[in-house]
């Protein structure tokens, strides 16, 4: 597989259609988690309506609810005229205490589910990865890997965070599992913002997330699925342990 098709294929999963039955918060989720993990660039102008009503599967009516909800949100400002259209606006993540609002209409029982169900999707991906992707074609993981290591700032690092699992399941060129890691991140991602500006946290998941490419690189699909699923499980486990100091 090309670079080109590992590099698109978590931005095609943010196009590809809707579910049928979807309404406006639907496709509100869909382009905000995308906005939010950086998959869609701050400043990027959206394709036209038609445009991206037919890519995701819904009516010019459904989509301009959706554009408005995202302007109300500030993920997207409007400019009219010559060169006009919807653009990107990255937001900065919730302040801390805001977060911890949010964190605590999370039970420990739900936040230890969540973390079961993203760590099996993203171990499931991992293993699929080392049996589908070739060595060449893990340019964009290490890229994101290295950026995560560099990053300063927990809104960055979490943006990061959120955005390897994405591609990872993009490497593993499976839509559906691109697709729901984008929602896992809209669900709860912001919240890793408690835990990843943790220097010792940061550090931890960034080794996870080398040797895993390493794994996946060699095709040890075993290995690349355990590192995986404890790159989710780790911070998920200190996010409890910051719910339960609550």
């Amino acid at each position: 597989m090309r670079q080109d098709q590992i590099d698109g294929g978590a931005r095609r999963a943010v196009f590809s259609p809707v579910d049928n039955r979807a309404r406006v918060d639907t496709v509100v989720r869909r382009l905000g988690d995308a906005i939010e993990l950086g998959l869609l660039a701050d400043g990027e102008q959206l394709p036209g309506e038609s445009e991206l009503a037919g890519q995701l599967g819904v009516s010019t009516v459904t989509l301009r609810e959706a554009l408005m909800a995202l302007r109300q949100q500030g993920l997207l400002i409007t400019r009219r005229g010559r060169g006009g259209g919807s653009f990107v606006s990255l937001p900065e993540l919730p302040a801390e205490e805001r977060l911890r609002t949010r964190l605590r209409g999370w039970s420990t029982e739900e936040l230890r589910d969540l973390g079961d169900h993203w760590a099996a999707l993203s171990g499931a991906a991992a293993r699929l990865a080392a049996q589908r992707t070739e060595p060449e074609d893990l340019i964009q993981l290490r890229r994101t890997a290295d950026e995560l290591t560099r990053a300063q700032g927990a809104a960055t690092c979490c943006r990061l965070y959120g955005r390897f699992h994405v591609e990872l399941a993009a490497a593993a060129q499976s839509a559906r599992l691109t697709r729901e890691q984008l929602a896992l991140q809209g669900e709860v991602g912001a919240l890793l913002c408690l835990v990843l500006a943790d220097d010792s946290c940061r550090e931890e998941v960034a080794d996870r997330q080398r040797g895993l490419i390493s794994a996946v690189q060699d095709g040890d699909h075993a290995t690349a699925g355990t590192l995986a699923e404890r790159c989710v499980r780790e911070p998920v486990a200190r996010l409890v342990a910051v719910r339960l100091a609550r």
